[in-house]
C-alpha cells in the first residue's frame, strides 16, 4: 500500500515539474490566455483596433459564409471612393432593374429611383440594404461584377488570406466565404475612416423624409443602443452562416473590434460581444504613439513637385497594454522604404512606423502619403539643378 502512494506521489511530481516550465513561458511572455469569451461561436475574434493586437481568438481563420458582414468591403471601397474624389456626398445614384430586384433585406428601391450617396450609405449601414449595394456597386465599378473583382483585390491587399467575394452584399452564393481574423481585418481598415461611425453608430433614421412614405430605418446592431459606446459596424445573418456580428466599441480612447460567426441567435450573439467587450475594458489601455493629425516628420521626394512630403498620422497610433504596464520605456521610429520617388499616390504606403518597448517590437503600422505629389516638370528641377550649383 505503501509503495502505492510513493508511486502515485512520483507521477504527480513529475507531472508538475513537466507542466511548470511552460507556466513560467507564459507567464513570462507577458500574455496570460483570456477565457472563453464567445462558446456559443463558431468563430470568433477580439482586438485592438489601432494596433491590430489579437486579445481573444477562436477558430479565427476558418473559411465560414460572411452573410451581410460582407458589406462592411462594400462600405470600405465607398469610403475609399470619397476620399478619392470618385464620389461626393451629394452625388445621384440611379437604382437599375437589377439593383432593385435583391431580395432579402432592403430599402425597397424602385428601378430608376435615385437617391445620393449618402442616403444609400445609411441603407446600407443602417437597414443591411442588399439593393442599395448593389445600386453604389454599379456607381462606382459599372457593374456588380466590376465591384466585386476590386472587393476581392482590396481583400488581398490588406492580407486577407481565408476571404473570397461573389457579391457585394453577402447574399449566399457557392464560394463566397471569409473568416472572423479577414473580418476584423477590414474592419479595422474601414475605421480608418471615422465618419463611418456616424452611419453605423445611429439607432434608427428616416430615407425618403419629404415624400408621403417616408422608410424608418432601424439599426439592425442592437449593441449601438445598449452598450455604452458601440457605434457599429455590420451585422449578417442567413440560414447556413447563422447569427454574425462585426462590433466595435470605444472607451478612454481605446477602440475594440469584436466579430462572432455561427451564433445560434440575436441574443446569444450580442451577449457574448458584449462580454468581449466587458473583458478588454477591464483589462486593457491603449499607450497612445500619434493622435490623428499629428506631424510625424518629413520625408524627401525624389523629381517631385514638392522636394519634402510632410505626413500626418492619418489615424490614431497606439498600443495596446495590459491596464497598470509600464510605459516609460516605449519608443518608435519612422523608416521610409528606400528613397521616394515621384509620382506618389494618396494613401501609397510610404515606410513603417515601429513602436518598440526596450528592444521588443510590440507593433508597426504603414504610414501613407496624405497627398499624391506629381512629377515637377523640366523648368522646375533645372531651377533646382542651378539652386544648389550656386549655392
Amino acid at each position: 500500500m505503501k509503495k502505492s502512494y510513493v508511486l502515485k506521489g512520483l507521477t504527480l511530481w513529475v507531472a508538475a515539474m513537466l507542466l511548470f516550465p511552460s507556466f513560467v513561458l507564459a507567464k513570462e511572455g507577458g500574455k496570460e490566455a483570456a477565457p472563453d469569451l464567445a462558446p456559443s461561436a463558431r468563430s470568433a475574434i477580439l482586438l485592438d483596433a489601432d494596433s491590430g493586437t489579437v486579445i481573444y481568438e477562436k477558430n479565427s481563420h476558418d473559411r465560414l459564409p460572411p452573410a451581410s458582414i460582407t458589406k462592411v468591403m462594400t462600405m470600405l471601397l465607398i469610403m475609399e471612393a470619397l476620399d478619392q474624389g470618385q464620389l461626393k456626398w451629394t452625388d445621384k445614384v440611379p437604382t437599375s432593374e437589377y439593383a432593385a430586384s435583391m431580395g432579402g433585406s432592403q430599402i425597397f428601391l424602385e428601378p430608376g429611383e435615385e437617391m445620393t450617396v449618402e442616403e444609400m450609405l445609411k441603407g446600407i449601414a443602417l437597414a443591411s440594404g442588399n439593393d442599395a449595394s448593389v445600386a453604389m456597386a454599379e456607381k462606382i465599378s459599372g457593374t456588380e461584377e466590376a465591384f466585386v473583382k476590386r472587393m476581392n483585390e482590396r481583400a488581398q491587399e490588406l492580407g486577407m488570406k481565408n476571404t473570397h467575394f461573389v457579391n457585394c452584399n453577402g447574399l449566399p452564393a457557392e464560394n463566397h466565404y471569409s473568416s472572423a481574423h479577414d473580418i476584423a481585418i477590414m474592419s479595422r481598415e474601414l475605421l480608418k475612416h471615422p465618419e463611418i461611425t456616424k452611419f453605423t453608430g445611429q439607432y434608427q433614421d428616416y430615407l425618403r423624409k419629404d415624400s408621403e412614405k417616408p422608410f424608418w430605418l432601424v439599426n439592425t446592431n442592437k449593441l449601438v443602443r445598449f452598450y455604452a459606446g458601440a457605434d457599429g459596424l455590420k451585422t449578417g445573418y442567413t440560414s447556413e452562416a447563422k447569427f454574425c456580428l462585426t462590433a466595435t466599441a470605444v472607451r478612454d480612447s481605446l477602440r475594440v473590434v469584436g466579430v462572432v460567426m455561427g451564433e445560434p441567435n440575436t441574443k446569444t450573439r450580442n451577449a457574448e460581444v458584449s462580454k468581449m467587450f466587458d473583458y478588454s475594458f477591464a483589462q486593457y489601455m491603449n499607450h497612445p504613439i500619434f493622435k490623428a493629425g499629428e506631424s510625424l516628420g518629413n520625408v524627401k521626394v525624389e523629381k517631385g513637385s514638392l522636394t519634402e512630403l510632410p505626413i500626418t498620422a492619418k489615424h490614431p497610433y497606439s498600443v495596446l497594454l495590459k491596464k497598470g504596464s509600464q510605459t516609460d520605456n516605449i519608443r518608435h521610429e519612422l523608416t521610409v522604404e528606400g528613397s521616394l520617388k515621384a509620382p506618389i499616390k494618396a494613401g501609397q504606403t510610404l515606410g513603417k512606423l515601429t513602436v518598440y518597448q526596450g528592444d521588443k517590437i510590440m507593433a508597426q503600422f504603414d504610414v501613407e502619403s496624405p497627398v499624391n505629389v506629381d512629377k515637377a516638370g523640366w523648368w522646375t528641377l533645372f531651377k533646382r539643378a542651378s539652386t544648389q550649383l550656386f549655392s
